[in-house]
């Protein structure tokens, strides 16, 4: 009463199958990847790459944070990886350039050729 009978499909229906079906099989995988690429991969290359900027920015008289939280004047900022903060009065520390997590206030450059 409740049960209906079961049709075999004809036996000549097409197959499916061919390029058509991996590629919709493949587009949630490929929109996973861009979704992940927009959301995550990108932003975060912009963030290194306004770091690393911001880093080699860095020269004497700047105001910097470490990592640790401490905040300290640039005495000695050299081309290489380290630099010298002066954190109290008569305490200078020597940190690697890669440990400033901050750039408070940027100086201005010292300018030793004004008039008197």
């Amino acid at each position: 009463m409740f049960v209906t009978p079961a049709y075999a499909q004809a036996a000549g229906a097409p197959a499916g199958g061919g390029m058509t079906d991996i590629f919709i099989q493949l587009m949630p995988i490929l929109l996973l990847v861009v979704i992940f690429w927009l959301l995550i991969f990108r932003p975060q290359q912009k963030r290194l790459k306004a770091q690393q900027a911001m880093l080699s920015a860095i020269r004497r008289g700047d105001t910097v944070v470490t990592t640790g939280g401490i905040v300290g004047k640039v005495t000695k900022a050299v081309d290489g990886e380290d630099l010298e903060v002066e954190i109290a009065t008569g305490v200078k520390v020597k940190l690697v350039r890669g440990m400033i997590s901050d750039v408070r206030s940027k100086a201005e450059p010292v300018n030793d050729n004004k008039p008197a």
